[in-house]
């Protein structure tokens, strides 16, 4: 039996460690898994992967375009117009069972896979309004909402990273079948030892401090005001709190050194920049503290699921976000302000019972829930589904 052909659109750069191409990475790999044959068209940026039964078709350069940052703009809208060309050209020629378009790839490409009569998926890993900065991004993040309501009732079904997610798209669009396939770690690989010794030393100057480690990017629904502002106040609160930081870009890293030092604690806090998973699991594991200071989304924060599997406590803010997969038992919440933050994290830095206890019920959802095995059979049974409805 000749294997079913997907064409799998994403316009994210792949591979880099991000949330987007990370939550892409295992698509590919679970329907190559699977027995699919699959064509990726995506960014010219990223690592090269390679899979058995892939097939990537990257976007040629724009000039003076050299990466891609997260949320809108205008060379992502470039590029979107490039995918659609390509999608267009390899619809027309090859012959495939069914579209997979990632975010606002949808819009570009719902209506081509419409009408070359192909069941078409659409993936959601976002919510607009944690976008919304004002003026002309609004209205930007207007429109992005209305494209995208388009290509939600166009799809034969849509995925969603987390249960609110899924919960709007079902009251935006009630006729549209939608599951909540959740995220997984982005690394499911144990952290040599020696490593994890080896980091734990290095990232504490005094030996006994307790780690509090941030890992995502610098947006600002990711609560970076706020955990910039509580740092200082926690280190008051605990003198044996030190902080760890991975993300940002050095711009950003300037930035808060510079907020961190007019705040005089600029010494506490060590910054690592961006780290590939297989490195940035040892600094988790290192850490005694795992921190989340959303502030605003509807979708499920990917880093809650490396802070789970690599067994350390975690520090969250009180927000719908976190709620959809924290709850009492894997962490310590906190109001989402500076002040409230920081009392929770320094409480927590002095209680290791607690700790202890938060860091073994995260491993747990990892061995019962969030896997690779169970995201797989997840991936395997909607594509069965929408086959089965076509």
């Amino acid at each position: 039996m000749v294997p079913k052909r997907i064409l799998f659109i994403s316009p994210q750069p792949f591979f880099q460690w991000r949330g987007s191409p990370i939550r892409v990475k295992y698509n590919l790999q679970a329907l190559c898994d699977l027995g699919y044959k699959v064509d990726l068209v995506t960014l010219p940026f990223g690592e090269e992967v390679e899979m058995e039964g892939l097939t990537v078709h990257r976007m040629s350069p724009i000039p003076g375009v050299t990466h891609m940052p997260i949320g809108p703009s205008f060379p992502k809208l470039l590029f979107n117009f490039k995918i659609q060309a390509n999608v267009r050209s390899l619809l027309r020629h090859q012959d495939y069972a069914l579209v997979h378009a990632v975010e606002e790839s949808a819009f570009f490409n719902s209506g081509s896979a419409k009408r070359a009569g192909i069941p078409f998926i659409y993936e959601k890993h976002s919510d607009p309004a944690s976008y919304r900065k004002g003026g002309i991004r609004n209205v930007i993040m207007d429109v992005y909402s209305r494209m995208e309501r388009i290509s939600m009732k166009r799809a034969a079904a849509v995925i969603a990273t987390g249960a609110g997610l899924a919960d709007a798209v079902r009251r935006q669009v009630p006729g549209t079948p939608c599951r909540h396939i959740f995220d997984i770690p982005s690394s499911m690989d144990a952290p040599d030892e020696r490593e994890v010794s080896d980091r734990s030393s290095g990232l504490r100057p005094e030996g006994q401090e307790i780690l509090a480690t941030y890992v995502g990017s610098f947006a600002v629904y990711q609560g970076i005001d706020l955990l910039f502002e509580a740092i200082p106040l926690a280190c008051r609160k605990a003198e044996c709190l030190r902080f760890v930081i991975v993300g940002g870009s050095e711009e950003d890293i300037n930035q808060r050194k510079t907020q961190l030092q007019h705040a005089g604690v600029v010494d506490k806090v060590t910054f690592l920049g961006k780290m590939p998973p297989e490195e940035l699991s040892a600094v988790l594991c290192a850490s005694d503290i795992l921190l989340s200071p959303r502030i605003s989304g509807h979708n499920t924060p990917l880093k809650v699921l490396d802070y789970f599997k690599a067994g350390r406590a975690i520090m969250a803010t009180d927000v719908e976000s976190n709620r959809l997969i924290l709850d009492e038992q894997t962490a310590r919440f906190a109001a989402p302000d500076p002040e409230s933050y920081a009392d929770g994290l320094a409480g927590l830095a002095q209680d290791e019972t607690c700790r202890d206890l938060l860091a073994t019920a995260g491993q747990k959802r990892i061995a019962d829930t969030y896997n690779f095995d169970v995201y797989k059979q997840a991936i395997g049974d909607l594509y069965e589904s929408v086959f089965s409805s076509s």
